[in-house]
């Protein structure tokens, strides 16, 4: 058969995103290709528009985190700071401060200062015109001077903006430097009101814009990349470790900073773990290889899970659950559309679970007749939910109980986990949400039983 096709890439290597980026030869510190300064500001206006009259709102970057001696962990900028300034250095800061009667000052990003001793030891730090670049504001401060000048701004504003972590996924009791912040700031100026930048933050990067979404096709589409790598790279004996690297590899070539979660290499029977990263195992012949991986591509997350057979050829049950569970996954994207909650979408993709696993010998009638109404028959089979938003983190901000909206991203992954046949297999791909329906941003992906052995078996390493 002839597998769908990669959509030809342009000269620079990307697709149709020529708007998206500055000059090549712009200096940076990141990986990457230089963004669109404005899709940073178009998130600031955003925000903007929905802070309180006479208010200031102040963001911090993450802490740099220590792990053992002098060493630290690989620094991860503070998304809420990054969607508003795509900086990504360390002790950063934003302040928007609208109503400042000196209009140079309405919005600020604070830079540490260039430090020659310091740049030998961990390299360059942003100038002033290099920040400017990236981010779109022009009033660019020292992190030493700040003090200063905060104080009269404060003191002229009624409202202050603090931000902190409110995805409802969090789970670290670390008090990060957000919260370290939020003391401080209640105990300098008590008689000031106090708001949660956080709330305004989870319904805005919930919708994401016309250049946010071109920037997660370049994630996607380095994914994509990846993917048809393996297909020419697994076979039985590799390692999973080797499939990891594989990843890795193709990610870094593309520019990406790297992947955008632990990529999940699970053959076998591990395929059962969802969130299995010792990827230490052999891959055997006759086994299935389930991988879920995506690419961090200018600060957004792809997320691709695909179970392809480890010889290249399903067994007639591998099949049969694969098929099923493609079902589910295709019925899952046809009801994925603006109005609907995701508690709604999760009923209905629990009937037609239900239904897939009678089809495939899972369940029962009985079994369905008798089932916990809080603990459905279908969930001994499928343990996870289908749908997270998606963007700046893999698991990004956005509502859980109103209806979704257009422009919101959401991965559609159902799985099939099976103790008795040792085999688990999930489907996945990325859907940007519009006002008619949704688009499936890996549309190109491989993901049929057809594509998938047609790909494997006629690769050249193929026997």
């Amino acid at each position: 058969m002839e597998s769908r096709k990669k959509p030809s890439p342009s000269q620079d290597g990307f697709f149709n995103v020529s708007n998206l980026y500055l000059a090549v030869s712009q200096k940076t510190s990141m990986k990457h290709l230089p963004l669109s300064p404005q899709i940073f500001i178009r998130n600031r206006e955003r925000f903007v528009r929905e802070m309180k009259g006479g208010s200031i709102a102040i963001f911090n970057s993450n802490d740099e985190m220590p792990s053992n001696g002098d060493a630290l962990y690989t620094y991860k900028q503070n998304s809420d700071l990054y969607w508003l300034t795509g900086i990504e250095q360390e002790d950063t800061m934003l302040i928007l401060f609208p109503g400042n009667p000196d209009e140079k000052y309405r919005e600020v990003l604070v830079l540490l200062r260039p430090n020659e001793m310091k740049e030998k030891w961990d390299g360059k730090r942003l100038r002033a015109n290099e920040a400017t670049e990236i981010s779109g504001i022009q009033k660019i401060v020292w992190l030493d001077s700040l003090d200063v000048l905060l104080q009269p701004w404060i003191h002229l504003a009624d409202t202050i903006y603090l931000n902190s972590n409110e995805n409802d996924r969090k789970g670290s009791l670390i008090e990060t430097r957000d919260y370290r912040y939020i003391k401080e700031m209640k105990e300098r100026y008590p008689l000031h009101h106090y708001e949660r930048s956080a709330k305004i933050l989870k319904r805005l990067r919930a919708i994401k814009t016309a250049e946010e979404i071109e920037v997660l096709k370049v994630a996607v589409s380095v994914t994509d990349d990846a993917f048809r790598r393996l297909l020419d790279f697994i076979h039985p004996g590799v390692m999973e470790y080797e499939i990891e690297a594989a990843i890795l590899h193709e990610f870094i070539r593309k520019r990406c900073n790297g992947v955008a979660y632990n990529s999940i290499i699970a053959s076998g029977d591990r395929a059962r773990t969802l969130h299995y990263v010792s990827n230490n195992a052999e891959c055997k012949d006759g086994e299935l290889v389930l991988m879920d991986f995506g690419a961090n591509y200018g600060g957004y997350c792809a997320d691709l899970t695909r179970t392809v057979p480890v010889n290249g050829k399903f067994t007639q049950r591998q099949k049969e659950v694969y098929n099923a569970c493609l079902s589910l996954h295709n019925f899952c994207k046809s009801i994925l559309k603006p109005g609907i909650s995701i508690v709604d979408y999760t009923e209905k993709v629990a009937d037609e679970a239900t239904d897939q696993f009678i089809k495939i010998g899972l369940l029962n009638e009985a079994d369905v007749k008798n089932e916990d109404k809080e603990n459905r028959a279908y969930r001994k089979y499928l343990y996870h939910g289908i749908s997270h938003h998606l963007g700046v983190d893999v698991h990004d901000l956005g509502t859980r109980v109103e209806p979704i909206e257009a422009g919101m991203v959401f991965t559609v992954e159902p799985g099939i986990y099976i103790e008795e046949e040792k085999m688990g297999i999930r489907i996945e791909n990325n859907f940007w949400i519009t006002e008619n329906g949704n688009i499936d941003l890996m549309s190109n992906i491989p993901i049929t039983v057809e594509e998938i052995e047609y790909l494997m078996q006629t690769r050249p390493t193929a026997k």
